[in-house]
């Protein structure tokens, strides 16, 4: 007998939650620390370690993605349930935290960036992660300084690790609620380049904390941080310009990785050793590279390398995430409250007049999304890293530095992460679109319908269902499946978005199919590895063209096997004219185009002859509905009644289209 859990799924989960941190928790505490294999023991100590946090993270995804969690907020409660079994003797160095983490982290990020989309909002993401990390990282320390009692130039370490910001949670969440494409490039694109930034400066006031310098000179400052990070720079470009020309000549998915690989680590060494930003040359290759590399690419192996770079993310994540749990002392954590509260109170504060000030002197900022770019500047793997990376030499500072930099990431992660999304509601930032929705709905119902009739005729012809009922039930069923089926045509016809979006899946899948077939014969030995490998670049080809051709296979189709029996004509503004036959092309109707000009104004027009059948009008009177928009121009027309004939604007409404439909007595092709 099966039994249901739906009334205790609440229960279930967080209950499972539980379960699975005392199961992680017991298995680290109890993990064995001697080998019979003679291997030397603190190798067999940093396996283990590694295996222990790989395996954490591993679970903390799969609960993050049953509770519907922000992942990082997942690594962060299972960091402090960790910090709960008391600290770990950990010997990580800085140079192994920034030369090993901090690299896959930045280039990854920097490489699913559209150099072109970039340059749209190049203006305000410079703005907020050059000024803005500089300004923050003064009003940070200042507030920390002057509420701790701490020294200014520790203060302002904190101050400039605290500065990067880290907002991978509230990006992915914005990508599945439909915010503006470009708000959550502006949160990408300062995260990236404020992550440089905030190194560099980090970098320059822990040497001069260090060195116990009282004065430092400004103008040798601003030198220190020019050359640094131009440096950095132009290394990380001619780095990605030699390594995608040399993907480009390669034909290997593994090997073209690996190269990348190269290209993120080697790029960050090659700098460090030079004394410039090694930070902002993975910066500046994984931008060259992204956006030149995968020119050169096979799509099989753009594929390939997304998705190393998406794991190498994960890991580094992972790994900062969990590694400062294990290294922080909750007791120290529990003491410091007051310095976490000062530095959460500086970091908010420098935010709002970051944010609100140096956006509100660039207009190119919606009012709404300065709210959005204030409470969604989360603070997160980078801020972590750096912070894992002070020195000893900093002595007691140290410790208060990573106390409230943990403490800082938690309530951002937490507190701000978790509250995005009510914000973005009540901001009225998050586009709902209803037809989409309808359509995954319609289309849900009609799949688990088919399923469920061929799951019971599967019965029948199994003997576990009488032909006497499978009788009285198959018709019924049938007209059912028929009309789900309707319902989804219907809503597809009525938006072409959604059946372009269908088709091109419907096309992906045709080719991968193929794909796979190749390379069944080949292992079967039917064709040679030369055929192989020439039939898998025309696929891998069309798999990488942007345009398809179905929409044409489509109106072939249409016009093959249907017989025309209703015309539409329709008078479009010539402005609109070209947007309107892409849209009707891409449901699969040809047009035929003849010009025209007349109405109020005398303004050149354009008349389409449109072929069809008999009930798909409303198809393209949707298509002309979306592409022939009407909208209100100005012209100037004399004033009646005046003495002089004085010219004023008047409103005028254009566009559109005017559309008539006919029956066709007689359709023949000659």
């Amino acid at each position: 007998m099966k039994t249901t859990f739906s009334s205790h799924t609440s229960l279930i989960k967080p209950c499972l939650l539980g379960l699975l941190v005392v199961l992680v928790c017991g298995l680290t505490a109890c993990a064995p620390r001697t080998s019979s294999l003679g291997l030397d023991q603190e190798f067999i100590h940093l396996e283990e370690l590694i295996i222990g946090l790989l395996f954490i993270a591993t679970i903390v995804g799969i609960i993050a993605k049953r509770l519907r969690l922000p992942y990082t907020v997942g690594l962060v409660l299972m960091g402090l349930a960790l910090a709960f079994r008391g600290q770990l003797e950990i010997n990580i160095t800085s140079s192994v935290i920034l030369a090993i983490l901090v690299p896959p982290l930045i280039f990854e990020a920097a490489y699913h960036l559209n150099l072109h989309e970039l340059r749209r909002s190049l203006t305000q993401i410079l703005i907020l992660a050059v000024p803005g990390v500089l300004l923050t990282t003064l009003l940070v320390g200042w507030v920390v300084s002057r509420g701790t009692g701490l020294a200014m130039p520790v203060a302002l370490v904190f101050g400039a690790l605290i500065s990067a910001t880290d907002p991978v949670s509230v990006v992915a969440l914005f990508r599945g609620m439909g915010v503006p494409k470009r708000l959550q490039l502006i949160l990408e694109g300062e995260s990236l380049f404020n992550d440089g930034t905030a190194i560099v400066l980090f970098t320059i006031i822990l040497s001069a904390a260090l060195s116990g310098t009282q004065v430092y000179s400004f103008f040798n400052g601003i030198w220190d941080f020019l050359t640094v990070s131009g440096g950095g720079v132009i290394i990380g470009v001619i780095l990605g310009l030699v390594i995608s020309h040399v993907i480009s000549r390669v034909n290997d998915h593994l090997i073209e990785t690996a190269l990348t690989s190269v290209l993120a680590y080697g790029s960050y060494l090659i700098a460090e050793t030079a004394g410039v930003s090694g930070v902002l040359a993975v910066v500046a290759a994984g931008l060259v590279n992204g956006n030149i590399g995968p020119r050169g690419m096979s799509p099989t192996t753009r594929i390939v390398v997304f998705n190393f770079w998406e794991y190498a993310a994960f890991i580094a994540n992972s790994f900062v995430f969990l590694l400062i749990g294990l290294r922080i002392d909750l007791h120290l954590l529990a003491t410091s409250w007051q310095l976490i509260l000062w530095a959460i109170l500086g970091v908010l504060v420098a935010r709002a007049l970051t944010v609100y000030g140096l956006t509100w002197l660039n207009r190119g900022v919606p009012a709404s999304w300065r709210h959005v770019l204030f409470w969604g500047s989360l603070r997160g793997a980078i801020s972590l890293a750096l912070a894992l990376s002070l020195p000893a030499e900093l002595g007691i500072a140290r410790q208060q530095i990573q106390a409230m930099a943990f403490g800082v990431v938690i309530f951002t992660l937490i507190i701000q992460g978790f509250t995005m999304g009510p914000l973005a509601k009540l901001l009225k930032l998050i586009r709902q679109d209803e037809r989409k929705s309808e359509y995954e709905r319609r289309h849900a119902r009609a799949v688990a319908s088919q399923a469920a009739y061929q799951h019971l005729d599967k019965m029948r012809s199994q003997g576990l269902i009488s032909e006497h009922t499978w009788g009285i039930l198959a018709r019924p069923l049938r007209e059912h499946n028929h009309s789900l089926v309707d319902s989804v045509r219907e809503i597809m016809t009525s938006d072409v978005d959604l059946q372009n979006e269908e088709l091109d899946a419907a096309r992906t899948e045709y080719l991968r199919s193929q794909r796979s077939a190749l390379t069944d014969l080949l292992n079967d030995g039917v064709i040679s590895e030369a055929s192989y490998s020439q039939l898998i670049n025309e696929v891998d080809t069309a798999l990488g063209e942007s345009h398809s051709p179905w929409p044409e296979m489509v109106a072939q189709s249409r016009t093959t096997k249907r017989k025309i029996n209703r015309l539409i004509t329709a008078v479009v503004q010539e402005q609109d004219i070209e947007n309107a036959i892409q849209s009707l092309i891409k449901l699969g109707f040809y047009t035929t185009r003849l010009p025209s000009s007349g109405g109020f104004l005398g303004r050149r027009n354009a008349t389409l002859l449109i072929g069809l059948v008999k009930g798909q009008e409303e198809e393209v009177t949707h298509a002309l509905y979306q592409s022939c928009r009407s909208r209100v121009e100005y012209v100037t027309l004399p004033l009646e009644g005046s003495p002089m004939p004085l010219p004023t604007p008047t409103p005028v409404t254009v566009g559109g289209a005017t559309i008539f439909a006919f029956d066709i007595q007689r359709y023949e092709e000659i």
